[in-house]
This record gives structure tokens, sequence and C-alpha cells, in this order.
């Protein structure tokens, strides 16, 4: 009962961002709440024990994303141009898919019912094989790396991506360090110590 409280939370706090993103013109809001909603989306998942999807989705669409978006800020402007004209036909097939979702969500089985015709499937083998044929205890990692490596291989190559942008992310300050001291580049307070030698104690003792 707490999950499922807990989803709906968070269900309605998607809801309300998505509006907000609609609803506001501010380009730098949009990427801030968009942001939110990635993070929203893997709490979700993370209640549905999802949880390698929930990294995905943190990772690429709260982390790479809205980095990508905030450098994109630097060369357009910070407000969107409002509208002319309302394309009530957009809106309105938006919600006939929405209502077809909801649809169909009826008809899938209960939320971890054993007895559902995935769990009778492929499932047994994999819950068999995962430790003794391929030696990986996580079977979430057996499932995406082995049995469906072909199909997953887009979300391998984006998740090899992230984290590739995060690691060049963060050795870019020890780069421009190295670059500094190889070019023998002064500090702010490098250049205040090299002004205060050059300068006569007089005016040192006025300043």
């Amino acid at each position: 009962m707490a999950s499922l409280i807990i989803d709906v939370f968070l269900l309605v706090l998607l809801v309300l961002i998505a509006v907000m993103v609609v609803r506001t013109c501010k380009l730098y809001a949009v990427i801030v709440m968009s942001g939110a909603y990635s993070l929203t989306s893997a709490a979700i998942f993370v209640n549905l024990d999802a949880v390698d999807v929930a990294f995905t989705e943190a990772a690429v669409g709260a982390g790479i994303s809205t980095i990508l978006f905030l450098a994109v800020m630097a060369y357009v402007p910070a407000d969107e141009k409002p509208g002319l004209n309302r394309n009530f036909l957009a809106g309105f097939i938006c919600v006939g898919a929405g209502a077809l979702l909801l649809l169909a969500v009826t008809d899938l089985p209960s939320f971890g019912d054993p007895m559902s015709q995935v769990h009778q499937h492929v499932a047994p083998r994999y819950l068999t094989e995962s430790g003794s044929a391929l030696h990986i205890p996580n079977v979430v990692t057996t499932v995406l790396a082995s049995y469906r490596g072909f199909d997953t291989l887009g979300e391998t190559i984006v998740v090899f991506t992230a984290g590739l942008g995060v690691l060049m992310l963060l050795a870019g300050a020890t780069r421009t360090h190295h670059i500094a001291k190889k070019t023998g580049k002064k500090t702010a307070s490098g250049v205040s110590k090299q002004v205060s030698k050059v300068l006569p104690k007089s005016m040192g003792k006025k300043a």
C-alpha cells in the first residue's frame, strides 16, 4: 500500500512538472524542471525495483542532457518567443495517445504476479543460469549484457557515453590546472604576490 501511495504521489508530481514546463516561457526554468522530471521518473523506476533503468534516466536525462541544454543556453535567448497559433490538433493527439496507454495498462497483469506469462516463459531460465552458466551474480546485468546484448546495445552505448561525458567534465579542472602550470600562467593569488614584489615598499605601506 505504501508503494502504491508513493507511485501515485510521484505520478501527480510528474503531471505538475509537465504542466509547468508547458506554461512557462523561461528557458532556464524549463531546463531545471526537465531535470526534475527526469529525477522524479528515476524515483518511480527505483520504487518499481528497476534500478538499472533509474540509473540510466538519472545519468542521461537529469545529468548529461541538463548540462548540454545549459551549454546551448549560452547561444540562444533566455526567453521563448510566444506562439501565435494554438495547435489543438497536436493537443488532441497527445490526449488520445495518453488515453490509449491508460486503456492498455488495464490489460496488464498485476504487478509482481508470479503467474504472469512473462514469468513463465524465459525468466526461470535467466534466474537459474545467471550464476551457474554465466557467473554473474546480478540477474539484471545478466539479462542486459548477455541475453539481450544485441537489442540493448543502444542502451549500453548511452550509459557508456554518459559515463564518458561525466569523466570528461570532471577532468576539465585538472586539465586546466596542468595547462596553466605548463605555460607558466599565474593565478590571482600568484599575480598579487608578484605585484607586491615589484611595487616600492612606500606604496605598499600606503595601500
